[in-house]
């Protein structure tokens, strides 16, 4: 069995709903199995409610959990053209699976929300894969076989890189359906990807 984690950070439910949308497509990928797990929140409460975010019962990951997993997606909003710091908190404490090699091999991909079509949707896609890359994981994006990317008739998330949403500069609005089927696409390819590998240890190869 193939086993694939998205892993999300979401302020105001954006992020989720791409998260779900991801786990979805892994999902109907025969012989695999997606668990939908978010970080940990570094922000404190009375500052939460004061800002509006959306509560989120979504069971919260541990950084060991990483070692379980064949293909890890992760999902953050854009936060000046990086991930969200809760994010990037969780990934510094990943040390050591950095040291043991523990995630050397393994799939990986990214997907984001940004308020504006220009506001860092492809710098926080292609930043947030460096760390991934020293953790040695191999990078998978949303090819153009998701022809929803290429329309020009509206406004539409995502890019090569990875899927994604606009959320408006006020968080308005909420993710498209051309938004969604590029997370759910994103998700099977990704999990597909991980199924084809899984037998295959590239750890030992590389030794």
């Amino acid at each position: 069995m193939t086993r694939v984690l998205v892993l999300y950070y979401s302020s105001y439910g954006h992020v989720r709903a791409l998260a779900q949308a991801e786990a979805d497509g892994a999902r109907s990928v025969p012989g695999v199995t997606a668990d939908l797990r978010r970080v940990p929140e570094t922000v404190p409460e009375a500052v939460r409610q004061q800002a509006g975010f959306v509560a989120d019962d979504t069971a919260v990951a541990a950084p060991g959990d990483l070692e379980a997993y064949d293909a890890i997606l992760l999902g953050t909003p854009t936060r000046f053209g990086m991930m969200a710091g809760q994010m990037k908190n969780f990934l510094d404490q990943a040390g050591g699976l950095w040291a043991r090699n523990a995630l050397v091999g393994k799939v990986a991909a990214v997907f984001t929300s940004t308020g504006s079509q220009h506001g860092g949707h492809e710098a926080t896609l292609l930043s947030s894969q460096i760390p991934l890359q020293h953790f040695g994981m191999l990078i998978v994006g949303l090819p153009y076989t998701f022809a929803g990317q290429t329309v020009a008739d509206g406004i539409i998330g995502g890019a090569p890189y990875g899927a994604g949403t606009i959320a408006g500069a006020d968080g308005s609005r909420s993710p498209t359906a051309t938004d969604l089927a590029g997370a759910r696409f994103q998700g099977a390819h990704v999990a597909r990807i991980a199924a084809r590998l899984a037998g295959i240890d590239l750890r030992a190869q590389a030794a």
